[in-house]
């Protein structure tokens, strides 16, 4: 399986949009993702620096509910 790349919050933030996830709000640094079907996720937004690979890897499996492999497609 191929490692997860190193995205940034904007990047993350395309994928969650081609999903169907729309950005609700942002407080601070975080930025609060919603989906219709009532899922949700919160990514953090630092410019200059990319997103864990194991909190992007926690976002897809828990949050996004999608597999690694799907993830990847939407890149």
């Amino acid at each position: 399986m191929p490692r997860l790349p190193l995205l940034s919050a904007k990047e993350l933030s395309k994928v969650l949009e081609k999903l169907g996830f729309r950005l609700l709000r942002q407080r601070g640094s975080h930025m609060f993702f919603r989906h219709e079907d009532g899922r949700t996720t919160m990514v953090p937004n630092h410019p200059g620096e990319e997103i864990d690979r194991s909190l992007l890897n926690k976002i897809i499996r828990k949050d996004l509910q999608i597999s690694r492999d799907e993830f990847l497609e939407l890149l």
